[in-house]
């Protein structure tokens, strides 16, 4: 089940914090409980996903850009994303969340995300989104504009490119 109550916690929390610009970095703590487990006693792989929209949720807050989704009815959704798994995270734990926006391209969103057990990155994930509406995907040179900033965005680091442009020569539909 979706962590809901989690999600409206880290959302107060965000509403009381102060603004960020798009490309700051918002930094979060969450603890590792006993429901996000797998069968191996060590955060869910697919609950880490979970987790890390409890992060992009509370920046999206912070930079205004929750806002001018709803004012515009436009959506987010997640087109793509890449995670490396490097540490265990076991139950109790403490994890620092690092959640900041990239930059875009013609048609997506780029988010960096990782998480850290102290000094150790313990994951990391590049999220690519889409900004939608009921006429289907929005430019984000549009959003910057109506964020007022510019509509260039800065350059995306080698590595953003280069998956991006390995998910282009990926087949869709896949083969059965």
């Amino acid at each position: 089940m979706y962590p809901f109550l989690r999600m409206f916690k880290v959302m107060a929390q965000a509403k009381r914090q102060p603004p960020l610009g798009l490309f700051d970095t918002h930094v979060s703590t969450l603890i590792c409980w006993p429901w996000d487990l797998d069968p191996w006693v060590e955060l869910n792989n697919g609950r880490t996903l979970t987790l890390y929209d409890l992060g992009r949720l509370p920046l999206s807050r912070r930079t205004g850009f929750e806002r001018l989704l709803r004012e515009r009815r436009w959506g987010l959704t997640v087109a793509g994303s890449s995670t490396r798994y490097r540490r265990r995270v076991t139950m109790f734990t403490r994890l620092t969340m690092h959640t900041r926006c990239l930059g875009w391209d013609d048609r997506f969103l780029y988010m960096d995300q990782s998480m850290w057990k102290g000094e150790e990155c313990t994951s990391q994930v590049l999220i690519r989104s889409a900004i939608v509406s009921k006429a289907g995907m929005v430019s984000p040179r549009e959003m910057a504009l109506a964020l007022g900033i510019a509509p260039e965005s800065p350059a995306l680091p080698d590595w953003v490119q280069a998956w991006a442009a390995a998910e282009a020569t990926r087949p869709w539909p896949p083969q059965r």
